[in-house]
């Protein structure tokens, strides 16, 4: 990887431990790793991006999505859908996805989302159709040639429509079959190591489409091989409605239950639990990632996100699948999740710098992670930047910490940088034909919603 050399930063937001902000510096960086932040630096380097009139900021993580539906967004027919209805649905479609779909719909979804200043993506893949083909192995393809950090999943579901679930049959395995194929992503894609591009999280669906069993031993492989867990929670309170008639206790009682606390497990959405059970999560280090703009397009209810972070409670940001948000811009869910929370908690609401820091530190913590969303020596060179001059900023700018949240930026950031790695340069992916890409996948949407 060669050095890379970022100098004359108009402003540098760091979200480090001590929020620096850092004004008119270099960052200077070699083999993907921030080695220095500072004035002046030393200019020997394999790439120089001159930032003047730039403010950086550490790439957004995006702690929880569903690629795939880049290929089901804006359908009519789902647009005024609740949860249930919706998925009952679009599984209809989705039981015909394969490796053609999941590869240039992932190549879409994570385009867009660097495209806004994400660096790293979360991706939860649940939906494997008999004979669908190498479906992970199509994502971190997609991954790489994109540049972007990239955690997959192991998804999961057992329990199909005759078992009481939701999903087709053709969409639903065997649980002995899940775990052998969750051991063999792990052993296959998942690395470890400080610093990693390609991490393996297991996540059945949902606690209404999959069984006790595929849960219990989930956690228990997850816990083996030293990875984390994810599914989604108190979404909705039809899920809330459906836990308590099939088996007498709330959805964080029944995940409890089967070993689903924990530092290491974070759940989507979390948005219908009580009091007793915020302070559960607190206590135990249990994570929920806040998905604002699907919650709404969904009805689904508002995450009662400032009472999570007074108690403690790890919160990262993401926008979930694109056919229920219709989007894959962690930038625009920041403005959202602000002014959500400032119309429903006033003035116990985060500050557009604690958004900000969702979207970065908290998620990074999500996805067990120290060495991301942030900006500093040791740390991965993860990054964007965006030009202050832009008409949209003027007037704006007396706190950049908090300008990405309170007042929004519109269009493409200006670069992202990816271990190191420039991976959009002014507003353009850098590592792919985009127009070509736009293309191929435009055709391969129609073919696959014409089946």
């Amino acid at each position: 990887m060669p050095a890379l050399l970022i100098k004359n930063i108009r402003t540098l937001v760091s979200c480090d431990d001590n929020d620096t902000v850092w004004e008119g510096v270099d960052l200077y960086a070699e083999d993907g790793v921030i080695r220095a932040i500072g004035a002046s630096l030393p200019q020997a380097a394999g790439r120089v991006v001159d930032a003047s009139h730039m403010l950086c900021y550490p790439g957004l993580v995006n702690t929880h999505h569903h690629l795939y539906q880049v290929f089901s967004r804006n359908l009519p027919e789902v647009q005024n859908l609740e949860l249930f209805d919706w998925l009952k649905a679009l599984y209809e479609i989705w039981k015909d996805l394969d490796e053609e779909a999941v590869r240039l719909s992932s190549l879409t979804g994570m385009g867009e989302l660097m495209k806004h200043g994400c660096t790293t993506c979360f991706d939860h893949h649940y939906v494997f159709p008999r004979g669908g083909g190498d479906l992970l192995g199509a994502q971190f393809a997609a991954a790489d040639a994109l540049g972007v950090r990239f955690h997959a999943s192991r998804g999961s579901m057992d329990l199909s429509v005759k078992d009481g679930g939701l999903p087709p049959d053709g969409v639903v395995q065997p649980v002995d079959e899940i775990l052998r194929d969750s051991a063999r992503a792990i052993e296959r894609f998942h690395d470890p190591k400080p610093y990693a591009m390609h991490r393996v999280a297991l996540a059945p669906c949902s606690p209404f489409s999959v069984s006790a069993d595929l849960l219990r031993e989930s956690a228990k492989l997850a816990r083996q091989y030293g990875v984390r867990l994810h599914t989604h929670l108190c979404e909705t309170k039809d899920e809330e409605r459906y836990m308590l008639a099939r088996e007498g206790v709330r959805p964080l009682a029944y995940m409890e239950r089967l070993g689903w606390l924990g530092p290491d497990v974070w759940f989507a959405h979390g948005i219908h639990f009580n009091d007793a059970e915020l302070r559960l999560l607190a206590d135990t280090g249990t994570g929920v990632a806040h998905c604002p703009i699907s919650n709404m397009k969904l009805s689904s209810g508002v995450a009662r996100v400032p009472d999570m972070l007074r108690l403690g409670v790890p919160v990262g940001l993401a926008v979930d699948g694109s056919a229920s948000n219709d989007g894959s811009s962690l930038m625009e869910e920041l403005r959202v999740a602000y002014l959500l929370h400032r119309l429903h908690a006033s003035a116990a609401a985060p500050s557009g710098y604690d958004v900000l820091k969702l979207a970065t530190r908290g998620s990074a913590r999500l996805l067990g992670r120290d060495d991301i969303g942030q900006l500093a020596p040791g740390k991965c060179c993860d990054l964007f930047l965006v030009d202050a001059r832009r008409l949209e900023l003027t007037g704006a700018l007396y706190d950049p910490k908090s300008v990405l949240a309170t007042v929004g930026l519109r269009g493409a950031v200006d670069y992202t940088v990816v271990n190191g790695r420039v991976t959009v340069e002014h507003g353009r992916l850098a590592t792919v034909d985009e127009e070509r890409l736009a293309a191929d996948a435009s055709a391969a949407c129609k073919r696959y919603l014409g089946r």
